[in-house]
């Protein structure tokens, strides 16, 4: 089964698609198990959905062009190479801020340094945690860069891995993850947005026995 080679994202099979979405439920999982440790209470995560998203829809997919969101950017390298975007509402990331920092924060202002920080920090742990497990099934290394932090509208930020990564198909995978600590009205909707190369996507896919 290893002789099913893409040359475009679109072309991804429904067995392929399967098993994205499997990696996605792993790679989540790892993710709220990071952030529990992280903020040192319970986390759980419901299911994940997993789906091939054409890029024009992304910015409804995230509340709209116009939604403000923090978008947390980093680049694969090594034997996977592409992109990982974590998204999340301007909302729910002040709430894990808070909840970090043990501290109010004025939802209506500018984050400071130091808050930023922390937001970047819990970021980096949450891909960090998604990039692990990848690596895990895959048995490949996967490098990620120092991440970069940007807090925008969605269809801002969502054009940097649209422009950068558009050539090689209309469609990027994306995951989305809801987490919870028991209080429905700090319940986490993050997005998770991977974008291999072709060559990388091939190479996950072979590494799977696919």
């Amino acid at each position: 089964m290893g002789d099913i080679v893409v040359e475009n994202i679109t072309e991804v099979s429904d067995l392929q698609l399967d098993v994205l979405r499997e990696i996605g439920n792993i790679g989540s999982g790892h993710a709220a198990t990071a952030l529990a440790k992280l903020l040192n209470q319970k986390v759980d995560i419901k299911i994940p959905k997993a789906e091939l998203c054409a890029f024009r829809d992304l910015p409804e997919v995230v509340g709209g062009a116009e939604n403000i969101v923090v978008g947390i950017l980093l680049t694969l390298s090594q034997d996977i190479n592409g992109m990982m975007m974590f998204i999340m509402e301007r909302k729910p990331a002040i709430n894990l801020v808070k909840k970090l920092m043990w501290t109010e924060i004025d939802e209506n202002a500018e984050l400071t340094e130091m808050q930023l920080s922390a937001l970047q920090e819990i970021g980096n742990i949450i891909t960090g945690a998604y990039l692990s497990s990848l690596s895990d099934l895959t048995h490949l290394t996967i490098q990620a860069s120092v991440p970069y932090i940007a807090i925008d509208m969605a269809g801002a930020i969502l054009s940097v891995p649209a422009i950068e990564f558009g050539k090689l198909g209309d469609n990027a995978l994306l995951i989305e993850a809801e987490f919870s600590d028991g209080n429905d009205e700090d319940d986490i909707n993050g997005y998770f947005l991977l974008i291999p190369t072709i060559e990388s996507y091939n190479a996950i896919m072979t590494s799977l026995g696919l």
